[in-house]
């Protein structure tokens, strides 16, 4: 028996181990099991496979090229406006190819089914921010059809499914090469020591570090940590999307859940509590069919002017259209609203900006490589794609898409890299710090370090920022790292969700650090990032990737930040077209 305080690790081979089961994983799991019949594939989750994590909770849908009047080049022309230019544009020209074929093959090979027009074709939906309505959706609740057949698919590939297991971090062998990744079973409280030739990490975004938030509770930033700890760059760590329309319904876990972009984009209006339609006031243009960015900006502003509700809220209403058409069209949201004694289709409904998607993550290539052999991220965890702000619609598609592009990768990389044997150092740096807290008899309480950290981050790092709010911030983020560092909690190790509060705390607060230090760094308003000391963008879009200069696994906490700024390479929209977007 080991004289450290866990139980042996479980010890597990597998060709690939897929870290996270929303559509980014099971989407690298179909691909990569369907390349190499037989391959061995293990999925992560730290909830239930294909049935917790954000894709599933998915409202409005997912673009795609589908219809002849549009365009793959409208489409990333579109996204590109979207994100202010400073989106990874091969990337973001990889999304938009790739999302017309994947569509088809949800359809066709995994079992969807989609909404149609009287003539049979796919019905597409307008969303804001996009020259065409090429938003496909299942009436709007289109992410719990895709991931329903992606669950489906899984149990006719068979993969080995880890529920209820937490990744830790991403382990080396003696030499330095990837050799694995440490897990904990969150039932028994054992640790497991996974062996893989290929590694891919898609767990999702960090928005729960915020007090009005959208995702689900698990989506707490691990992947980024786990990368971050072990050293990988990261890009674009400002960019926090924020929803325009999140529900505020007091201490309720509603609180924050989505009402989705089809509303606007049906034609909902936006009103302050003095009745104002104030979208005039930030785009006459396009009003509430501007980009998110722009209207979740609007409702902030709104509510801080005095002009927002006693919640602190405005209002959406699209009960004009009538509410046969309301009931008809948005039917989980209607049931959403009700739920919390308000109803969408009778009249307005509260709503407030709420943190919803992390454009930034780690720095990938089009087939999910990273700067370390044998490690692949895809998805939310991955950075560059969306730049300054994310398009509604292209989220689901970005998951997967290259979520198919990580299980096509992984395939190839089974096959050509060997087992590693994780170094024994590696494996008890990361158990140490995932067991320390239950080893402290004295220190503080999880759950109110979690309220501290989302009053930090939606106060400082929130819709609208400057320099001395981002300041304080960097300050009370290491002092909070600190705090987290010293938490204590009491036994048993199973199912002890105050030791898994104090492990979620570690990866947000890791992330959050990188966050508001790359915040005060962007001197300048881009996308979702807006600075009021810094109103205006700069000429050039640049990037910053920054990295851990310091820490490690047994302290992930610990350490600098280190940063490089980059121009963003405009291989496809150039300098003119930026100047003209600047002048529009």
């Amino acid at each position: 028996m080991s004289a450290d305080p866990w139980p042996e690790p479980e010890q597990l081979d597998t060709d690939v181990a897929v870290v996270g089961s929303g559509g980014a994983g099971l989407m690298c799991v179909l691909h990569a099991m369907t390349a190499r019949p037989g391959l061995d594939v293990t999925v992560v989750s730290k909830g239930a496979v294909g049935r917790s994590g954000c894709t599933r909770m998915v409202q409005g849908g997912y673009n795609a090229v589908l219809d002849p009047d549009d365009s793959i080049e409208l489409h990333f022309r579109d996204t590109i406006r979207g994100g202010k230019f400073l989106n990874d544009q091969d990337l973001a020209w990889t999304l938009v190819n790739d999302a017309p074929r994947v569509i088809n093959e949800l359809e066709t090979r995994v079992g969807c089914f989609f909404d149609r027009r009287a003539d049979g074709r796919i019905h597409q939906k307008a969303f804001a921010g996009q020259a065409f309505d090429r938003t496909v959706h299942r009436g709007d609740l289109t992410g719990i059809e895709i991931m329903g057949r992606l669950r489906d698919q899984m149990f006719r590939l068979g993969p080995r499914e880890l529920e209820d297991v937490r990744a830790l971090d991403l382990v080396r062998d003696s030499r330095g090469a990837l050799a694995g990744v440490t897990a904990l079973n969150v039932r028994t409280g054992t640790p497991v020591v996974i062996r893989a030739r290929v590694v891919v990490v898609a767990t999702g975004g960090s928005a729960t570090m915020y007090r009005v938030a959208a995702p689900a509770r698990e989506k707490t930033g691990d992947g980024v940590a786990m990368c971050w700890r072990a050293g990988l760059p990261m890009r674009d760590m400002e960019m926090l999307q924020f929803h325009p329309t999140g529900l505020l319904a007091g201490a309720s876990r509603m609180t924050g859940a989505v009402l989705e972009e089809g509303l606007r984009g049906a034609g909902a209006h936006l009103y302050n509590a003095d009745g104002e339609r104030y979208m005039a006031r930030y785009d006459p243009e396009r009003r509430e069919r501007s980009t998110r960015d722009v209207v979740a900006r609007a409702g902030y502003l709104e509510i801080m002017a005095g002009r927002g509700t006693a919640e602190g809220g405005v209002y959406i209403d699209i009960s004009h259209l009538g509410a046969d058409e309301v009931e008809q069209r948005f039917p989980g949201m209607v049931a959403r609203t009700r739920q919390i004694g308000q109803d969408l289709a009778a009249g307005p409904v509260l709503v407030s900006p709420t943190a919803h998607f992390h454009m930034g993550g780690v720095v990938i290539d089009r087939d999910c490589r990273t700067e370390v052999d044998g490690l692949l991220v895809a998805g939310e965890d991955a950075g560059g794609t969306h730049g300054a702000n994310r398009l509604g619609g292209n989220g689901v598609a970005e998951s997967t898409v290259f979520g198919a592009r990580a299980g096509d990768t992984a395939a190839v990389l089974a096959s050509e890299r060997a087992y590693r044997t994780p170094a024994a150092a590696e494996v008890r740096a990361s158990l140490v710090r995932a067991y320390a807290p239950l080893e402290r008899e004295l220190g503080p309480w999880p759950f109110d370090l979690t309220a501290r950290l989302k009053e930090v981050m939606w106060r400082s790092v929130g819709v609208v920022r400057d320099e001395g709010a981002l300041r304080k911030a960097v300050d009370e983020l290491g002092e909070l790292a600190e705090d987290v560092g010293r938490v204590a909690v009491p036994g048993p190790r199973e199912v002890n969700f105050a030791w898994q509060e104090a492990l979620d705390l570690v990866n947000q607060v890791t992330v959050a650090r990188a966050m508001a230090s790359a915040a005060l760094w962007r001197t300048e308003t881009r996308g979702a990032h807006a600075r009021t000391d810094f109103p205006d963008s700069w000429d050039r879009p640049r990037y910053l990737v920054q990295r851990a200069g310091g820490g490690g696994l047994g302290d992930g906490l610990a350490g600098s930040i280190e940063a490089r700024e980059h121009d963003v390479a405009l291989t496809r929209l150039t300098q003119a077209d930026l100047d003209a977007e600047e002048r529009r």
